[in-house]
């Protein structure tokens, strides 16, 4: 087992409201998406540490969007495994780096211009 990429995004103002177990999904859909290419017929293993995803992707009475998200998960090899937080730094890496207090300037002019 290897990681084969990292990538992340930003979510729009609808998407920052879902709940966490929506936005893990997300981030699963939104990594399957991005490297279909290289994941399709591949067995894939997705460590989270939100207990809850497991139970939503077998929910009989979802919401369109849900439905959507398990199709196309339905394509893959997926098994979602649980991972503390804390033994998963990989993932957590991204959304803990701090951004400083105080950035540098951006300048918009230069002195040879």
């Amino acid at each position: 087992m290897h990681v084969i990429a990292y990538a992340s995004r930003t979510m729009d103002l609808a998407q920052q409201n879902y709940t966490t177990t929506k936005k893990e999904l997300l981030a699963i859909v939104f990594a399957l998406d991005k490297c279909h290419s290289y994941l399709l017929g591949l067995r894939i293993v997705v460590f989270s540490d939100h207990v809850a995803l497991r139970y939503l992707l077998k929910k009989p009475d979802a919401k369109p969007r849900l439905i959507r998200w398990m199709l196309l998960l339905q394509e893959f090899d997926i098994e979602i495994r649980d991972k503390k937080g804390t033994e998963n730094s990989v993932a957590n890496h991204l959304s803990r780096t701090e951004r400083e207090e105080d950035p540098m300037p951006i300048r918009d002019q230069f002195p040879d211009e």
